[in-house]
């Protein structure tokens, strides 16, 4: 009955902001425009389109504004209205109640916020769809954000997904294509990743290992965790000053390379993939912002990392080498690939799948980043993927989103990029160091703790395994084996003897007798 009233609840919120009507302007056909008309009749809508569909994510909930958060870095698929005002649930998400807010982090640490903290905001500098963000400053000065989990958030996640699986569970059955994207799977992996978001411990947790990853890199900050202050619904961190990536005009202002600031992302983005197989994926422009202070000018600031996604070595070495074969223009090399690595069926012709990869990606090449739509390109590639039963893997969706929204941040920041020149010698430089003896040098390296502690050992090591095989119990051993095996030799040799003169012994009286 929980499910069947959410349901209730999407329907109301569909009809009642008129997305019926705006979903059926995009189909042409007669048939769609008579629905429509019908749909329309004695309904009126005073706000824009752009407005209803981004009320209407906000009054659905989390599920729906993350929707609609990626689909606002997608300005090339969208119209300009629509993506516009998706692009206010970047941070402009509706607060709840700033006592409310007040009772839950003074529950989480079983103090007052007098107690807590020097000085505490009570109106939220960020409002998103998981949880909400008050500055604040600590006994002794030291600047911090507080970030307070959405209360109730469970049960409305519970419920959409339930929804979504229920729904995916349909497509199955329904579609054999369906059946090949794997719909449960990746609904599945949607779930993991939005009940991880709701443990800010987590989200802790991530953010203080990309610091880690990111210290050495000098290109993008990552805020400290005050661990003495971080439970699963209200966590304390390190206050982050910089100017939202979205406010180009202030950066041109300020002197930042907006050029640079475009190659920098895009190095983020690969190395966090590639090296590491630990990525942000929740990149859309809310989440980043772009220091102005002197000693980290011009350095990305990351937030909210209530979304990680992580790669195997599999994985990346298998991703890694398609995007240097696609680089390279190897589109043979492109379908091997897919063919060894299992994603299509292993009677699949090379040259079929060659063809076809080809086609897509070809007229892609040698253009800026204004004239790519890697949402284009991933969209005749999966048209294409029809025809050869690819099978869409669950744990990469996380990693495709990400890379559409790094294409947008791209294309906001510089039109111009050549993403294909920027990434192909970082990935070259990380394919080098995964073979050869560059390679080689790093295992040993990685193996050099376990070498030390084994190599003293060695020598006793070897004493005992020689003293065991000149143990005199050893040899004892070994003749009485040798023993009972002549005794079963004897044995078998006697029985094998007395069934042939048995067998001859028969034959020689059929002889007789026939004489």
């Amino acid at each position: 009955m929980r499910y069947l009233a959410r349901l209730l609840v999407i329907v109301w919120t569909i009809r009642r902001f008129g997305l019926d009507v705006l979903l059926l302007t995009a189909f042409g056909a007669r048939r769609f425009r008579t629905l429509r008309k019908l749909l329309s009749f004695g309904r009126s809508w005073q706000e824009p389109r752009g407005v209803r569909l981004r009320l209407a994510f906000e009054r659905l909930g989390p599920i729906f504004v993350k929707f609609g958060q990626v689909l606002s870095t997608r300005r090339d698929l969208l119209p300009p209205d629509i993506a516009t005002e998706l692009a206010r649930l970047q941070d402009n998400v509706p607060p709840f109640d700033a006592a409310h807010s007040r009772a839950l982090i003074e529950q989480a640490f079983g103090k007052s916020i007098e107690d807590l903290f020097e000085t505490f905001d009570a109106e939220p500098v960020a409002s998103a769809s998981i949880a909400q963000v008050h500055f604040a400053t600590l006994k002794g000065g030291r600047e911090v954000a507080v970030k307070v989990l959405r209360p109730g958030m469970s049960d409305v996640i519970d419920d959409d997904i339930a929804l979504m699986r229920t729904l995916a569970n349909w497509v199955e059955r329904l579609s054999a294509d369906g059946r090949r994207l794997k719909p449960r799977e990746v609904v599945a992996e949607f779930d993991t990743y939005l009940h991880d978001e709701l443990d800010l411990v987590r989200e802790a947790a991530n953010a203080a290992q990309l610091r880690r990853n990111m210290e050495g890199l000098g290109l993008v900050m990552v805020p400290e965790m005050i661990w003495d202050l971080c439970t699963q619904d209200v966590i304390v961190m390190e206050r982050m000053t910089g100017v939202p990536i979205s406010q180009m005009q202030r950066l041109r202002d300020a002197g930042v390379d907006i050029k640079k600031l475009a190659r920098d992302g895009v190095t983020i983005f690969f190395t966090q993939v590639f090296r590491d197989g630990f990525f942000h994926a929740d990149m859309h422009p809310g989440n980043i912002q772009v220091s102005l202070a002197p000693e980290t000018f011009g350095r990305y600031i990351a937030l909210d990392f209530g979304i990680i996604g992580t790669l195997t070595e599999v994985d990346k070495d298998y991703l890694a080498q398609n995007f240097v074969a696609f680089f390279r223009r190897d589109y043979k090399r492109v379908a091997e690939l897919h063919i060894e690595s299992g994603w299509v069926p292993a009677e699949t012709r090379v040259d079929e799948l060659e063809s076809a990869i080809r086609a897509v990606c070809e007229p892609h090449f040698d253009r800026p980043l204004k004239d790519i739509s890697l949402g284009q390109v991933l969209m005749r590639l999966f048209q294409a993927s029809r025809r050869f039963n690819v099978e869409i893997q669950p744990q990469l969706v996380l990693l495709q989103k990400t890379l559409l929204n790094i294409e947008g941040l791209g294309r906001q920041l510089d039109p111009e990029l050549d993403l294909w020149a920027t990434a192909k010698p970082f990935l070259e430089r990380w394919m080098n160091e995964q073979i050869g003896w560059r390679a080689l040098l790093n295992q040993l390296k990685k193996e050099a703790p376990r070498y030390a502690q084994l190599l003293p050992e060695l020598p006793r090591l070897l004493h005992d395994a020689l003293e065991r095989q000149a143990s005199p119990r050893d040899g004892e051993l070994m003749r009485a084996l040798l023993q009972e095996q002549r005794r079963t030799n004897r044995l078998l040799q006697g029985v094998v003897y007395g069934g042939l003169g048995f067998v001859l012994g028969l034959l020689a009286m059929r002889f007789i007798s026939a004489l």
